[in-house]
């Protein structure tokens, strides 16, 4: 697969669950929006230095986990293709220059009131404690928010313009931190992860870009 082709909207229609199957589905994912929300924004408001943030960063992704595998089946590879080479290293692709485009917009926003503030409150998060429990936190969350929002969420949201309603409602939980910049991020990087599970009806493909995108901001972004 090119790398454009994967802003491409498969062309097969989704498969479409049944009416109790899909009530079921919408009502999990609204319970759990609901709790993982009010912890979200717990757990960027914890004191610098707190071993809350880390417990509730793994809390907020075991809520985020529990909730999408109850809600129902969710696609983790795409169907009969190669998930190396259509999803695996194109979503890697997208992760490296998803990051150099973030880090373009980190310069200029060092230079911006508004920004330059949202962006010390994010870097102190992510200097409150070793690098590696950082990083892990922050990689199990990607994982987590991709089984739910791309995974849960998107299937809820079926035939209803899915990828938009995740996009959507994954920035308005966003917002709920109060931080523009991962408002911001959350709005672009949304947007990217629903066209990769548009094209591979998969969550695949949103992991590994997720995953290679945050373990570039935490480790090799200037501080």
């Amino acid at each position: 697969m090119r790398l454009p082709d994967l802003f491409i909207p498969a062309a097969e229609p989704p498969t479409i669950e049944t009416d109790v199957v899909l009530r079921r589905r919408r009502i999990t994912v609204g319970v759990t929006i609901v709790i993982g929300t009010a912890l979200l924004a717990a757990t960027l408001r914890v004191p610098r230095g707190s071993n809350s943030f880390t417990i509730l960063g793994l809390i907020v992704a075991a809520t985020w986990i529990i909730g999408a595998l109850a809600s129902g089946p969710i696609p983790l590879r795409p169907v009969g293709t190669s998930p190396w080479r259509t999803a695996v290293v194109p979503a890697l692709a997208v992760g490296i220059v998803s990051f150099l485009g973030f880090l373009a917009a980190y310069f200029v926003a060092q230079h911006l009131p508004l920004g330059s503030t949202a962006l010390r409150s994010i870097l102190a998060k992510a200097d409150a404690g070793p690098v590696a429990l950082v990083l892990a936190v922050a990689l199990v969350d990607g994982v987590a928010e991709e089984v739910f929002f791309r995974g849960a969420l998107h299937a809820a949201a079926e035939p209803h313009r899915p990828a938009v309603v995740a996009t959507v409602v994954y920035v308005v939980v966003t917002a709920t931190t109060g931080n523009v910049a991962l408002v911001l991020a959350a709005a672009v990087m949304g947007t990217i992860f629903s066209l990769e599970r548009l094209s591979t009806r998969s969550v695949l493909a949103p992991i590994v870009t997720h995953v290679t995108w945050s373990t570039l901001m935490v480790l090799a972004l200037p501080r």
